[in-house]
């Protein structure tokens, strides 16, 4: 069953005013629709090898705790985000199709958006209330696909945790998926924030255990303090997988 938040989400933008208002729509300005195949299509294929082989050649990543991802049903992947380069990893977390949100800017060249899209990808407005992204982004996780959303909303420096935005649990609360904190150390130093060319360094990914959506009342719904108080215990969760990322690494 869904579940309701009360009011909106700062954020995350406002809560869709109904069913209806899920249904795909065109990407703004590129004139295209958003499509949800959970399915590998013979194109998603050929990108995602051609993808994932040249991260892998490039920064060698190593995974731990695959096993915390769900291999069905809806989940939202929360990693930190550090460098332009880690929504890549995300890749080497699941074998599931991905799904995730991309700063509206990478959309200026039409060509590129094309790209995105046939990848998985959607434009999100990050310095405001985006409705059309949040729409799109509980209807991947209604078709019970993975996304992929940094709790951060952007790209962070330094070893702390702070400030998340509301987005991840919120979503959660909408559609009762759970949400898996993903910590990756190195990439700041492979391809720290404006870096144009990455420097080849092994990355390092931490999984830790999925977390259940947020506590409802008993009509149903998920108080927007239970929201705020989900996004509060994801913290530390992301701040833990963090810091072994780091530790793995060495280099810190």
């Amino acid at each position: 069953m869904a579940v309701n938040a009360e009011g909106p989400v700062p954020g995350a933008g406002p809560e869709p005013e109904s069913r209806e208002m899920l249904a795909p729509a065109a990407a703004p300005g590129r004139h295209q629709a958003f499509e949800i195949n959970p399915n590998y299509t013979p194109l998603y294929r050929v990108e995602r090898t051609i993808f994932v082989t040249a991260l892998w050649t490039w920064f060698r990543p190593k995974v731990t705790g695959r096993e915390h991802v769900p291999e069905t049903g809806p989940v939202i992947l929360a990693p930190v985000h550090r460098s332009f380069a880690d929504f890549g990893f995300a890749a080497f977390c699941t074998d599931r199709k991905l799904f995730f949100m991309t700063k509206d800017e990478m959309w200026s060249n039409k060509y590129l958006g094309k790209l995105l899209l046939s990848v998985g990808a959607f434009p999100v407005h990050r310095e405001s209330a985006d409705r059309e992204a949040l729409q799109r982004a509980e209807q991947v996780l209604r078709k019970e696909s993975p996304l992929v959303l940094f709790p951060e909303g952007t790209r962070r420096e330094g070893p702390v945790i702070k400030d998340l935005m509301e987005g991840a649990a919120f979503l959660s609360a909408r559609t009762e998926a759970p949400i898996v904190p993903i910590g990756i150390g190195g990439s700041d130093l492979a391809m720290p924030k404006g870096s144009a060319i990455p420097k080849p360094r092994t990355i390092q990914v931490v999984i830790g255990p999925a977390i259940p959506p947020p506590l409802r009342t008993g009509g149903g719904r998920v108080s927007r303090s239970n929201v705020r108080a989900a996004t509060e215990a994801l913290v530390p969760k992301l701040q833990a997988v963090y810091d072994e990322a780091r530790a793995r690494t060495g280099r810190y």
